[in-house]
C-alpha cells in the first residue's frame, strides 16, 4: 500500500465506469449546477482553469485595483503574482498558533492602526497648502481575503462584524474547504465571493471554482486538454503517483508551471466530468474522512505532535506540527516515511512572506511574524483519502516515531 496527500482513485467498477464517461461522455453542466446549488443556493457559480483565476476576476469586478488588502502571513506565494499585477499592496496578519489561521486580534489592531493614520492623513490634507506634496502611501484597505486553512473555517461571524464596521469586502479562499460547513452555511456563502481549487479535494485534471453574486458577467474562453492535464490525471493513481515521486517530480512540477494560462480561461469538459463524477463519492464518504482523521490527529498526539484545531474542519490535509525539540528532524522524518512509501507535504514551508521578493517589495519584518515562522518550520501534511480504514491509519503512524 503506497500513501499520497494529493486525491486518488480507488480502482473498481464504478469509478473506471465514471472516468471511461469523463472523458468520452458528454458534460452536463445543468446536473452539476443543480447539485452545487445546494451549497451555494444565492451565489452564481463560474468554473476556472485555476482558482487564481477567480481571484483576478474578483478583484476586477470588486474595483479593488490600486488598493489595500488584509492577507494571512501563512498562505501560499501563488497571489504574489497577482496583487502585482493589480497594484494591490498586501496588509499581512499572522497566524493563530492553533489553528493556522488569520489571529483576529491582529485583525482588529491593524484595522484600528490604519484607521488612525488615515485620519491623520486626511487631517494633514485638510491643513495643506496647495503647493504641499500629498502623502505617498495612502491606499485604504478595502478587502480581506481569509484563508480557511487545510480544511478548518475562520470564525467567519466575527470577520463579517469586523469587515461591516471597516466597509471591507470578504474573498473566502476556500481551497481546502469545499463542504466545510459553519453554523448551517457551507464556507463560499460567507464573504462576496468564494475562490476553490477543485483539484485539492477531488481527482480532476486542473481547475478552480468562484463563487460569486449572480449579476457578475464573466465570459471565459474554455481550455483544451493538454498533456498537463494527462500527467496530473495520471497522478491520482498510486503506481503512477510513486513513479512521478520517485523518478519525475522536478520535471512535472516544471512541466504544470510553464503550461499555466497567461489569460484567465474555463476549465475543460473533461475536468468537470470528473469533477461531477468523484462529487457525490467525496461528499458520501465526507463523514467517514473526518472521523479518520479525528483519529489520526489523536495518534498524532500520543506521538508529540501538536495538532490543528479540529471543530467543523473538514481536513483536506491531515496536518500537525513537528514537536519543537524536534522541528530540525522534520525533512528526516519525511525522508523515512517516503522509504515506506507514506508521501507526506511540508505544505507551506515557504509561505508568501519567506518569499524574498515579497520581502523586499512589501518591506515584510519578519520578526512580526513568529506564528507564521513557526508553523512553517514545523509543519507537516499526512495523507488522508475518503476510502482510508483506521488500519491504514495504523500503518502510517507506526512509522511516524522517531
Amino acid at each position: 500500500m503506497m500513501y499520497f496527500v494529493h486525491p486518488q482513485i480507488k480502482l473498481n467498477k464504478e469509478n473506471l465506469k465514471g472516468i471511461f464517461l469523463s472523458f468520452f461522455g458528454k458534460l452536463n453542466l445543468e446536473n452539476l449546477e443543480k447539485k452545487l446549488a445546494v451549497f451555494f443556493p444565492d451565489k452564481k457559480i463560474v468554473f476556472t482553469d485555476m482558482a487564481r483565476t477567480g481571484f483576478a476576476i474578483t478583484i476586477e469586478n470588486l474595483n479593488l485595483q490600486n488598493t489595500s488588502m488584509i492577507v494571512p502571513s501563512y498562505i501560499c506565494d501563488i497571489f504574489y503574482p497577482v496583487f502585482k499585477k493589480y497594484n494591490i499592496t498586501p496588509i499581512f496578519l499572522d497566524a493563530d498558533i492553533n489553528t493556522f489561521n488569520i489571529d483576529l486580534e491582529a485583525l482588529k489592531e491593524k484595522l484600528r492602526q490604519s484607521q488612525e493614520i488615515a485620519s491623520v492623513a486626511h487631517c494633514g490634507s485638510l491643513s495643506r497648502n496647495d503647493n504641499e506634496e500629498a502623502p505617498r502611501n495612502d491606499k485604504r484597505i478595502k478587502s480581506i481575503l481569509v484563508s480557511h486553512i487545510y480544511g478548518l473555517p475562520n470564525n467567519m461571524a466575527e470577520i463579517s462584524a469586523i469587515a461591516k464596521e471597516y466597509n471591507l469586502k470578504i474573498i473566502e479562499d476556500c481551497a481546502h474547504s469545499f463542504g466545510t460547513k459553519l453554523d448551517g452555511k457551507y464556507t463560499g456563502n460567507f464573504g462576496d465571493v468564494g475562490l476553490f481549487s477543485l483539484y485539492k479535494f477531488l481527482p480532476t485534471f486542473r481547475g478552480g471554482m468562484l463563487v460569486c453574486p449572480r449579476d457578475w458577467k464573466i465570459d471565459l474562453p474554455k481550455t483544451r486538454f493538454s498533456i498537463r492535464d494527462f500527467v496530473s490525471f495520471l497522478n491520482c493513481f498510486r503506481f503512477f503517483a510513486f513513479l512521478f515521486k520517485k523518478f519525475a517530480s522536478p520535471v512535472a512540477l516544471q512541466m504544470i508551471r510553464k503550461e499555466k494560462m497567461n489569460k484567465p480561461a474555463r476549465i475543460n469538459d473533461v475536468s468537470l466530468n470528473l469533477f461531477s463524477c468523484f462529487l457525490d463519492d467525496y461528499l458520501k464518504n465526507l463523514e467517514n474522512r473526518i472521523e479518520l482523521a479525528l483519529y489520526f490527529q489523536q495518534g498524532l498526539k500520543k506521538l508529540g505532535f501538536e495538532i490543528q484545531k479540529s471543530e467543523d474542519n473538514v481536513f483536506c490535509y491531515v496536518s500537525a506540527l513537528m514537536p519543537k525539540d524536534k522541528k530540525d528532524q522534520r525533512q528526516a522524518l519525511v525522508k523515512k516515511l517516503k522509504k515506506h512509501k507514506i508521501f507526506c507535504t511540508r505544505m507551506w514551508h515557504i509561505p508568501l512572506i519567506l518569499n524574498p521578493k515579497v520581502q523586499k517589495e512589501y518591506n515584510v519584518k519578519l520578526e512580526e511574524f513568529s506564528n507564521t515562522k513557526d508553523i512553517s518550520q514545523r509543519i507537516i501534511n499526512f495523507p488522508l483519502q475518503n476510502f482510508y480504514t483506521k488500519k491504514d491509519i495504523d500503518k502510517i503512524l507506526s512509522k511516524v516515531g522517531f
